[in-house]
């Protein structure tokens, strides 16, 4: 019994050994970077993109898609629902209560681990303002990073349709 149980082990380890899990990076573009320190709070927009790094390795991990690959992704834009804390803070007459239609662009390439290179180009806002009402800050950007991650996962990552 013991000899079945290291044996098993044994093949687990070296099957996670030649399925290593991909490797997401996230950078900001500079647009984005100029409306993180003008607009919305650089700590803010290094959250959201943290969000988008663990949102696709996450969802890759889980399914296995892109084993060993390199994910480099570019978040080029970025919309909140609600004013961020920075918003608030520099226009006083601004409420929380406020809501608008967000979303996010990202692009990007997948490197696969054997070399091949996918571009990765995804983009989603919300288009009804009555589905933004209830959102979080980001949460119509949390969306549009779920939507690329499962678009990731099915091997559909090139430019959107």
């Amino acid at each position: 019994m013991r000899l079945l149980l290291v044996s098993l082990l044994a093949a687990g380890a070296a099957t996670s050994a030649v399925a290593a899990p991909p490797t997401v990076t996230v950078n900001l573009s500079p647009a984005v970077r100029k409306a993180a320190a003008e607009t919305y709070g650089v700590a803010e927009v290094d959250r959201v993109a943290e969000s988008l790094r663990q949102t696709v390795a996450r969802k890759l991990d889980r399914t296995g898609a892109l084993q060993g690959a390199q994910v480099d992704l570019t978040l080029d834009d970025v919309k909140p629902n609600r004013p961020t804390f920075k918003q608030l803070g520099d226009k006083p007459g601004l409420s929380y209560q406020s809501f608008s239609v967000g979303g996010a662009r990202v692009t990007g390439s997948a490197t696969a681990a054997d070399g091949s290179v996918t571009p990765v180009s995804y983009q989603w806002y919300e288009t009804d303002i009555r589905n933004a009402w209830y959102q979080p800050t980001w949460g119509n950007a949390d969306r549009a990073f779920g939507r690329l991650a499962d678009r990731l996962s099915r091997g559909d990552a090139g430019p959107d349709r």
